[in-house]
């Protein structure tokens, strides 16, 4: 890749345009119109600061930037990611040297400024994640240092919000929020205007988590489970995982159920028909799936009050295309129509309905009309031009039919 250690190497790189420069630094930032033309006549050079590529354990982040690295990289960009090392990802990384850019762990906010900073300022976009450790400090020093393009991507949009209104985040300040060419929300609908009027975000634009379908797609296998669910515990999804799954469980002894997932507490009073996996890395999503009847989406209570807000895992069960049973919020039928792509629950009797009375040619058809849908609308290469046709309009470009979403 384009990206070079701090010190020089040698020869040519791959993913350049001939002439270009061998490494990133500021001298060698183009002029306005070289980046204007840059979209279609030469990859671009993309920095990314997120909360993590390497390790999947306990976050849905790295799953979503694997997924666009990927699709960024396949589209002929050139991406580093810079990712703070901490502990408890260094003991879990699944995925310590991504195949699709150049992965720097850095120590400290120290050795983030005097090692990378040209490589920011040499950026046509530099984009910081929700949760990046110290990301005030980062996001202030990015707006400084960077010439090109800067985007804040949040994939914890309410949870951001509500965190600025209580004056408790730690990863973005009000101040910075103008600050960013542009905002990118896993949230849609009306918190994009919000983002704007209220919090002055110059340019807030939907950025929807994504799928890759080069992970996550059928395979024929048995279907072992009734019902499973995936995700990491938070307080504010269990009692949508005891209504939802553990009591159709304990109702329903015949049954089949798993959840996967780190940190769930008291697993040892769950019904003994309920399997538990603390940690399933990326590679395993598929065959979990695949070996599902149906999957539970739950979504966490800022996400269910913003609405519009699909979440990673929704797209993989999707793709997979095991049929998906939700509970509601506001935007849902914009992504998946409820009653043919997707099935939605308020209490464990309709689970309970679904599981044991819907007609098998329901059930398979409305996993495959999800998954067509998603396939078509929701892929990491969806996201990737969606990107690119974001980059161009802050850059004021205009962007060809071929090129655009």
């Amino acid at each position: 890749m384009g990206f070079a250690q701090p010190e020089r190497s040698g020869g040519a790189q791959p993913g350049r345009l001939e002439g270009a420069p061998s490494e990133w630094s500021g001298d060698a930032q183009p002029e306005p119109l070289e980046i204007a033309h840059s979209l279609a006549e030469r990859p671009l050079r993309i920095a990314i600061l997120g909360l993590s590529i390497t390790s999947s354990w306990g976050n849905g982040h790295a799953t979503t930037w694997r997924a666009l690295v990927r699709a960024l990289a396949q589209r002929g960009h050139d991406v580093l990611f810079l990712e703070r090392d901490v502990p408890w990802y260094a003991s879990h990384r699944d995925l310590p040297d991504p195949p699709w850019c150049r992965t720097v762990l850095y120590e400290d906010l120290e050795t983030l400024r005097t090692q990378w900073g040209e490589a920011i300022a040499g950026a046509d976009l530099v984009i910081v994640g929700s949760f990046v450790p110290d990301g005030i400090e980062v996001g202030d020093w990015v707006q400084k240092q960077a010439r090109g393009v800067t985007a804040f991507y949040d994939i914890d949009t309410p949870v951001t919000l509500a965190a600025l209104a209580q004056q408790a985040c730690t990863y973005l300040s009000h101040s910075q929020l103008p600050g960013y060419d542009l905002y990118l929300s896993f949230t849609g609908g009306p918190t994009l205007e919000r983002l704007e009027r209220q919090f002055g975000a110059r340019a807030a634009r939907v950025l929807y988590c994504a799928v890759d379908p080069q992970l996550h797609a059928m395979q024929d296998v048995a279907c072992s489970l009734d019902l499973g669910y995936m995700g990491t515990d938070s307080t504010d999804r269990r009692a949508g995982l005891e209504t939802l799954l553990l009591a159709p469980a304990r109702r329903w002894p015949q049954g089949r159920f798993a959840v996967a997932g780190a940190n769930h507490p008291g697993t040892e009073d769950w019904p003994a028909n309920v399997r538990y996996v603390p940690h399933l890395p990326p590679p395993e999503h598929r065959a979990f799936y695949g070996s599902q009847r149906f999957t539970l989406n739950l979504t966490r209570a800022d996400m269910r009050a913003a609405g519009w807000s699909p979440s990673v895992r929704l797209f993989e069960a999707a793709a997979c295309g095991t049929p998906i049973i939700s509970d509601r919020w506001a935007g849902i039928e914009d992504v998946l129509t409820p009653g043919r792509e997707i099935f939605l629950a308020d209490s464990a009797d309709e689970v309970l309905a679904l599981l044991t009375d819907l007609p098998e040619d329901q059930r398979r058809a409305a996993g495959e009309a999800a998954r067509q849908r998603v396939l078509g609308a929701h892929t990491a290469e969806h996201r990737a031009r969606e990107l690119e046709a974001y980059v161009a309009e802050a850059m004021g470009v205009a962007v060809s039919p071929e090129a655009s979403p």
